[in-house]
């Protein structure tokens, strides 16, 4: 395994295996298998576990691998607070000393505020008292690094860097998705700060394995999988801390830790990064505006998020059409200043900056009705309500 250092100079597999997807039979994890993966895991060099609070059953599984295998101080836990439920300053402390116990520990090593989309949920916690209650935990030792995981835009995800003296950060971020959400803007401004950066969805939840038969054609004489082009790719960059793979099989642990153990920095050769652009052009055929997220568009005047509902817009059709809402809804639908297309009042100034001489205001109105129809837009009101957003 390769390792790479956090802000203090502690050792980090560069592959971290996320905790949501372990194996379930009638919905209840299977312990036994997890156990398994868990172990091996270890043995094979992974030191980093990410969890949360929200993954059912996720926490109580990892604490109990854990404690029955003697094996705690073997790997460095990292969980998260739901910030999205938290109504009270008591709250905060509720749920920890509930994750404490669940993990069957009396510290977390990296513990997250759960899914930023905007600074107004920091500053939302900031009422709370929560940077008086991490100095606390910090003191007494049950917290030792602090950080968030983001789902907002770049813009939001630079702000928040400046908010608070984090120790690191969790993005989204893979080769299709490197200028949307925090993007290499993003991963390049936390670096520049110190702070390492842990990835998820490296693999877009899978969509980059399961590959079109054209691109799968273009790896085959490579001998390499998509998951190891992807996986690559990323511990490519110096920039990236650490890679989370919601592993569930011994042969997806196995897979993944020969790779860790052979990936190092700067190792893709020109031909390698041109194969990545050559496949991400084939994933993007299907789109249905050609926008490159270059941002002169921006900003704009209404305050409309012009990249961000052509990205949503393309991934419906790149993905499943339930995945795309989902993200743009934890994305832009839950941002206070949201950017929904219907902000546009017509002004035109956006098609004067745009390189690709694209018809922004013509496009937007389609990604809006195919982002937001009817029942969609009736439920993510009131669920924005719901928020105070």
């Amino acid at each position: 395994m390769i390792y790479r250092n956090d802000r203090n100079g502690e050792k980090i597999s560069q592959l971290g295996f996320g905790c949501m997807r372990f194996a379930r039979r009638g919905g209840v994890i299977d312990y036994a298998a997890a156990q398994e993966q868990i172990l091996l895991a270890i043995e094979r060099g992974i030191n980093y576990f990410d969890t949360a609070y929200v993954y059912p059953g996720s926490e109580d599984c990892l604490g109990r691998v854990l404690a029955d295998n003697g094996c705690r101080d073997k790997i460095k836990i990292a969980t998260k607070l739901p910030q999205y439920l938290i109504r009270s300053a008591a709250a905060i402390d509720k749920i920890f000393r509930e994750e404490l116990r669940r993990l069957r520990t009396d510290h977390i090593d990296y513990y997250l505020m759960h899914m930023f989309t905007d600074i107004v949920e920091w500053e939302r916690l900031q009422g709370f008292g929560i940077e008086d209650w991490i100095r606390a935990r910090k003191a007494e030792g049950s917290i030792r690094n602090i950080g968030f995981s983001f789902h907002g835009n770049t813009e939001t995800f630079l702000k928040l860097l400046e908010l608070y003296d984090w120790d690191f950060c969790q993005i989204q971020y893979n080769y299709m998705d490197e200028h949307s959400q925090a993007g290499r803007r993003g991963l390049q401004a936390a670096a520049e700060k110190g702070l390492p950066v842990m990835i998820m969805e490296p693999l877009r939840g899978g969509r980059l394995v399961r590959l079109p038969e054209k691109a799968r054609e273009l790896l085959r004489p490579r001998g390499i999988s998509p998951a190891e082009l992807g996986l690559r790719w990323l511990w490519d960059q110096p920039e990236i801390g650490c890679v989370l793979s919601g592993m569930n099989s011994p042969e997806m642990v196995e897979e993944n830790t020969r790779i860790a153990a052979q990936a190092e920095i700067g190792q893709l050769s020109e031909a390698d990064h041109a194969l990545v652009e050559e496949i991400r052009r084939i994933i993007k055929a299907r789109e249905k505006v050609g926008c490159t997220g270059c941002r002169y568009c921006m900003p704009c005047p209404r305050g409309v998020d012009i990249p961000g509902n052509f990205h949503f817009y393309n991934l419906l059709y790149q993905e499943k059409k339930i995945s795309a809402r989902v993200e743009f809804t934890m994305t832009m639908g839950f941002r206070k200043e949201p950017g929904f297309a219907t902000q546009c009042v017509g002004c035109g100034k956006c098609e004067q900056h745009c390189p690709q001489r694209l018809p922004i205001r013509e496009k937007l109105k389609e990604a809006d009705r195919a982002l937001r129809p009817l029942p969609y837009r009736a439920a993510l009101s009131v669920a924005r309500k719901i928020m105070g957003r």
